[in-house]
């Protein structure tokens, strides 16, 4: 049986508030710290052309990982706090990994 595929979710979001939203993501990992599931791995990156401009890239296990997580009220709640922080609604894409590779 084929292993389930990675997932990974890109959040588009702008903020000039990135020190209180940083502060709501450490909040969070403590919280889930002791719950199973959730995002493995993390990525944030600023836009250099548009400074209060980030991408988050969240990697899931599977896609079903993903939508568990999803569906979790207190992602939810954390997604509602953040959205609150941004000067644009967020824009998420879903992918599906096809190729990982460590360069270095």
């Amino acid at each position: 049986m084929e292993a389930p595929m990675k997932f990974a979710q890109i959040i588009d979001f702008e903020t000039e508030r990135i020190e209180e939203m940083r502060a709501l993501v450490q909040e969070a990992d403590k919280r889930a710290s002791s719950r199973s599931g959730g995002p493995t791995h993390r990525l944030v990156l600023q836009d250099r052309n548009q400074p209060g401009r980030y991408l988050v890239v969240l990697e899931f296990d599977s896609y079903d990982e993903a939508m568990r997580n999803n569906s979790d009220p207190e992602t939810s709640r954390m997604a509602e706090q953040m959205a609150a922080l941004c000067s644009r609604p967020p824009s998420f894409t879903d992918c599906d990994v096809r190729e990982m590779t460590e360069l270095k």
